[in-house]
């Protein structure tokens, strides 16, 4: 794709100097063989660089067809840094985080790949961190200081119960907060909820279609323009001791979905530590850059100074005048 392709009309004038040049040499040649007596030619004439000659005029030829593609201004696709994005990391820290099928427990891990994640957005980006479990709690608004999300992330710690429902409301209401803040020309930055848990909804009610459930408030996100990147995070022979027993605590990839699809964002499913930094990696792609069409002209006239530069020092050992 090009930006001002009207620019490769240039190429015809640069092919009359190519035709003009072939022409000059055509015709030194039919004066050079009028010269009746070639013995004595030899001896008087120079011995020239034979096709050397040549070189320097096709150097500057090929620059000038590299600068006729510069000035069309070929365009390109590149990812680009955002610098105007808001995304509230919510992660779950109910009893089932402690369970040990994703060694050492599927809280370490998930503290781990979030603070990888926080390293890896652009400075740009402002990020939030929340946890929930009964209740939800904003540890950190969102902010450009990655430091203090990455410390937070340390300091989780477990509780009972699952409020998911509640948990998104939080979020939501923490990205409005500070969108309110940051409104511009634009309005408020795109935002994004990252949601991290492996269990059902447990609180208020079981049922995630509740009013104050999971899935009317994904309803709520997608309304606000705002989608949930849900993370199943577990397997399921998740296992936790309760009363000297133990419990099933196996992932809950069914409600996890829906309120992925419910919000308009995407699911994905997280059963190690891989799995999970792997997931983590490609959101920070997905959240933290772009696609932006970007002018490629750069190097295409970088390209032409160095052939001229090269035809020009050719010219010069071969004793070769540029026509």
């Amino acid at each position: 794709m090009f930006a001002h392709p009207w620019w490769f009309l240039f190429l015809l004038v640069v092919a009359a100097l190519a035709v003009g040049y072939w022409w000059i040499n055509r015709r030194r040649q039919r004066y050079t063989m009028r010269f009746t007596n070639l013995a004595l030619l030899e001896r008087v004439a120079p011995k020239g660089p034979g096709r050397w000659r040549h070189v320097p005029m096709a150097l500057v030829l090929v620059a000038l067809v590299l600068m006729t593609i510069a000035l069309a201004g070929p365009q390109g696709t590149a990812q680009v840094p955002r610098n105007r994005a808001t995304v509230m990391l919510t992660i779950d820290v109910s009893l089932s985080m402690r369970a040990t099928d994703v060694e050492p427990s599927r809280l370490q891990v998930a503290e781990t790949a979030a603070s990888a994640f926080a390293d890896q957005l652009p400075a740009g980006i402002n990020l939030g961190l929340s946890s929930f479990a009964a209740t939800p709690s904003t540890l950190v608004t969102p902010t450009t200081d990655r430091q203090a999300v990455k410390n937070a992330i340390g300091s989780l710690q477990l509780a009972e119960s699952t409020g998911t429902g509640d948990a998104i409301r939080a979020s939501l209401a923490a990205i409005r907060a500070f969108g309110s803040q940051i409104r511009g020309p634009e309005g408020p930055p795109p935002a994004r909820i990252i949601l991290l848990s492996d269990g059902k909804q447990t609180t208020p009610t079981t049922d995630p279609a509740d009013d104050r459930g999971a899935f009317p408030a994904a309803a709520e996100a997608r309304a606000a323009g705002v989608p949930i990147s849900a993370i199943s995070f577990g397997t399921e022979y998740g296992e936790i001791e309760i009363d000297g027993r133990p419990v099933s605590v196996a992932v809950a990839d069914d409600q996890m979905r829906e309120i992925a699809q419910l919000s308009g964002g995407d699911f994905r499913r997280a059963s190690t530590e891989l799995d999970l930094r792997e997931t983590y990696a490609n959101l920070a792609e997905q959240v933290g850059y772009e696609e932006r069409t970007v002018d490629l002209s750069g190097r295409w006239f970088l390209a032409a100074t160095i052939l001229v530069v090269l035809g020009a020092a050719t010219a010069i050992v071969t004793g070769q005048r540029l026509p």
